[in-house]
């Protein structure tokens, strides 16, 4: 089913806006953020190792990836809400049957099975602000990019805590969010009655289809996208893990992660209006590429200097998450062609992305130290500059597919 005239829907006042946002970006990262720190916890109880690591820190971007190329064509068939809606009652199912699974490969097949509304979301929120939030879009999308660090951050920071030492403390720490998760499903489902079918209608000249290969703008997001993505799924998967080896406690490991994520609170509510209102971002953007790289060498050549600095820095690094999502509404004109942008930059930046955990793992499998795993992502660093670098310039997608 498609739509060529615009959705009938009734206005969704502001409260409504504001806390439908704030309750589904708040549970879009916990289910993949608060496996990390409890990851020897859960692979010890179903007697697995080093491999079953690395395939649960990829996960979350595969999935992403995978599921999230679906989600404009799905959300064309069932709406921008309805495709949020339904998902999430998935996502709650999975977040709570994930803990009692009995075997590592059901424990897999439900960590997917929760990780599908997060795929499907991290496409669709975009579009559906850039559609229902008119002039408000610059402070939803903020308010987005804030509560989505605040959640990463909180599901890795309150894992180990929440599992409270017990040797199957961890189901508990998991099972958590599958309780959280069921807010949004009722404020989404209210939306829904307003919004009915939502997907945004095609221009009055006729949909804008030409390939977002010919913008150079939307291959060099997603390549920011994707290098900023390998770097996050590492860090949550594999930096507690390469912490902890220096010395680090587990409980502080998870910490100084969080911290990484929490700065995620700083560039989420200020980048989208630097971005809108900043003429000249380029090399802004590209400093976060090398604040990232800095980080690791950091953690590399300095590692007594103080994990917490380091942490910073490859914070306020990961400032290029936020830009990147509020890029892809500042740098499109149409809902539509938003959508396109989203549904393509997200899902091929995060199956790319998904290299970065295999190929950390594969390092520290062959080489043992965590030194060749900080080498490789400061290299991730400088590619990042450069993508970011051309992500930035002013240009529109609209006016690149359409030239």
């Amino acid at each position: 089913m498609t739509t060529s005239s615009a959705p009938r829907t009734r206005p969704l006042g502001l409260l409504l806006l504001i806390v439908a946002v704030l309750v589904l970006s708040l549970n879009l990262r916990p289910g993949a953020t608060s496996v990390g720190p409890l990851m020897e916890q859960v692979v010890t109880s179903y007697g697995q190792g080093a491999i079953a690591s690395g395939l649960l820190t990829a996960l979350p971007p595969l999935a992403f990836g995978a599921m999230g190329l679906l989600a404009v064509p799905i959300a064309r068939r069932f709406g921008l809400t309805g495709t949020i809606v339904a998902a999430f009652v998935l996502v709650a199912l999975g977040l709570l049957l994930r803990p009692l699974a009995g075997s590592f490969t059901l424990f897999v097949a439900l960590s997917g099975l929760a990780l599908l509304g997060p795929a499907l979301g991290n496409v669709v929120v975009p579009a559906w602000i850039k559609l229902h939030g008119g002039a408000r879009t610059v402070g939803l999308m903020t308010l987005y990019s804030v509560v989505l660090a605040l959640g990463g951050s909180a599901g890795s920071a309150l894992a180990v805590p929440m599992a409270g030492g017990a040797a199957q403390g961890w189901r508990d720490s998991l099972q958590v969010w599958g309780l959280v998760v069921v807010v949004p499903v009722v404020v989404w489902a209210v939306v829904l009655t307003r919004t009915g079918h939502d997907f945004p209608p095609a221009p009055p000249r006729g949909e804008l289809g030409g390939s977002l290969l010919r913008s150079p703008t939307a291959v060099a997001l997603t390549l920011m996208f994707s290098l900023q993505s390998l770097n996050a799924y590492t860090q949550f998967g594999m930096l507690p893990q390469i912490l902890t080896e220096a010395g680090i406690s587990p409980a502080r490991a998870g910490a100084l992660v969080a911290v990484i994520a929490g700065w995620g609170l700083v560039g989420g509510l200020v980048m989208p209006t630097v971005i809108a209102r900043m003429p000249g971002l380029r090399w802004l953007v590209a400093g976060f590429g090398v604040l990232t790289a800095t980080g690791y060498l950091g953690l590399l050549l300095a590692p007594t200097v103080s994990p917490l600095l380091w942490a910073c820095v490859l914070g306020v690094g990961g400032f290029a998450f936020p830009t990147a999502i509020a890029l892809l509404p500042a740098r499109t004109r149409s809902p539509l062609v938003t959508a396109r942008l989203s549904g393509t930059v997200q899902p091929v930046g995060y199956l790319l992305a998904a290299l970065g955990p295999v190929a950390a793992g594969a390092l520290l499998g062959a080489t043992g130290s965590s030194a060749a795993v900080l080498w490789f992502l400061a290299g991730t660093g400088a590619l990042l500059a450069v993508a970011g670098y051309r992500a930035s310039l002013p240009r529109l997608v609209d006016q690149e597919i359409a030239d």
